[in-house]
């Protein structure tokens, strides 16, 4: 049987080297990642799902929590043969990640959470969650997509990168949308969960975040018994596209370490 999720799988699938997990943000979908898949596929498996509701993976209408893309990156992982792996994940995907390691951390070597926070919806932010996702049903993507570019990628970002950004969110269904913002407007508090993760993780975030600031990844670090922080200057809300270079550095060393100590 198929797996419920469409995905990029790439690289070596007998590399010593651990696999890595990328999981994207919000409204975006696996090409998000384009520039690590290129780098990372070279030695090691390198797998990216688009999320349900996402890029070409099935629309789910109404409400997807955060738990139903953590199972579906599990039944994933085990269609693929994947039994233990580095999980990355960006904004909505670094709580997804977390929400993973909830569920199944024992088979998680490392954790890369970029650009994301821990704590729960607030009563305004879950009314603000649900009145997108009723204006993205009755108006589409793009002019949400218009509003929000520069402050997903920083005002002086690549050109190129920008076009990309933009596609990646008009292509994006509605529906899909909509029902990612309902859920995860009812997504758990992550911080205690944090304080008890024993492998090692790395934290990234663009320096000009305003979606997730610089405070929100420091704080992340502190309650992390084992992390390393990184903040990417020249960069927004994400890092990986407008500096993928230094994104890529900081996570080559990361998954050396972890490469390692297999």
């Amino acid at each position: 049987m198929p797996p419920f999720l469409a995905y990029a799988d790439k690289g070596p699938e007998n590399s010593d080297r651990v696999p890595l997990v990328l999981v994207h943000g919000h409204p975006f979908d696996h090409t998000m990642w384009d520039p690590q898949l290129a780098e990372f596929s070279a030695g090691r498996r390198v797998i990216a799902p688009d999320l349900r509701g996402y890029g070409a993976s099935p629309v789910t209408p109404g409400t997807v929590p955060l738990s139903r893309h953590a199972e579906d990156i599990a039944e994933l992982l085990d269609h693929l043969a994947v039994d233990s792996f580095v999980l990355a994940g960006l904004s909505m995907g670094g709580q997804i990640v977390m929400e993973c390691h909830d569920r199944f951390g024992d088979r998680i070597r490392g954790l890369v959470l970029a650009d994301t926070f821990p704590t729960a919806e607030t009563p305004e932010g879950k009314r603000g969650r649900n009145a997108m996702a009723d204006r993205l049903l009755a108006e589409g993507m793009r002019g949400y997509a218009d509003e929000v570019l520069e402050k997903m990628v920083a005002p002086y970002a690549d050109a190129g990168v920008k076009a990309h950004v933009h596609r990646m969110m008009t292509a994006t269904p509605p529906e899909g949308a909509a029902a990612a913002l309902r859920g995860r407007a009812e997504r758990p508090d992550y911080r205690a969960l944090l304080t008890r993760i024993t492998v090692p993780a790395l934290v990234l975030v663009g320096a000009d975040d305003t979606y997730t600031p610089v405070a929100d990844a420091e704080e992340m670090h502190a309650a992390l018994p084992d992390s390393a922080l990184h903040v990417i200057e020249g960069a927004a809300h994400l890092p990986n596209l407008e500096r993928p270079e230094e994104f890529n550095r900081h996570l080559a060393a990361f998954l050396t370490r972890l490469d390692e100590n297999a």
